[in-house]
């Protein structure tokens, strides 16, 4: 295979940053987690990932308490930033826009303490409620407008996560 061909310039990014978004700004930043939202393919597995990343170290520094307590804070500053995404892109609930991962995923993984089973478990039942939205993470999904719909419908999956997760503890540990 002659590889010498391929140039750059014909290899087009998966997402485009949508016009009006200004790329300096503070909401940009939080609404995409530092950037992951930019990351492709699959820009909330990418925004999940980094979301468990940096809650293992919430919960390093604060324990359960300490999560739950940056999952509000992470919940009240993302409602802001995707509102601002949206108005800035003329969207609604852009794949880059991740913080809502974020703060789903750190519902999913209080139940899950420092256990790397539990953990990883935890990121892969908030993927699936995510992905596959059963009721009531559908209706938070097509139901509820602005912010409150984007970030509400991961709340909603991290919450179902966290109750499954929180049975196979009751079972297996």
């Amino acid at each position: 295979m002659d590889f010498s061909e391929i140039t750059l310039d014909k290899v087009k990014p998966v997402f485009e940053i949508p016009e009006g978004i200004d790329r300096k700004a503070p909401y940009v930043w939080i609404a995409t987690w530092g950037g992951a939202g930019f990351l492709s393919p699959a820009p909330g597995t990418w925004g999940s990932i980094a979301g468990l990343v940096c809650g293992i170290i919430v919960y390093l520094l604060g324990g359960a308490y300490g999560l739950i307590a940056g999952f509000i804070f992470v919940t009240t500053l993302g409602l802001w930033a995707a509102q601002e995404f949206d108005k800035a892109s003329g969207g609604h609930d852009s794949k880059m826009i991740v913080i809502d991962e974020v703060a789903g995923q750190w519902i999913a993984m209080i139940p899950a303490g420092l256990n790397p089973f539990l953990l990883i478990l935890s990121l892969l039942l908030f993927r699936l409620f995510d992905i596959l939205k059963p009721f009531p993470v559908s209706y938070y999904d097509r139901k509820v407008e602005g912010s409150a719909g984007v970030m509400g419908d991961d709340l909603v999956a991290g919450i179902l996560a966290a109750v499954c997760l929180m049975g196979v503890r009751l079972v297996f540990f």
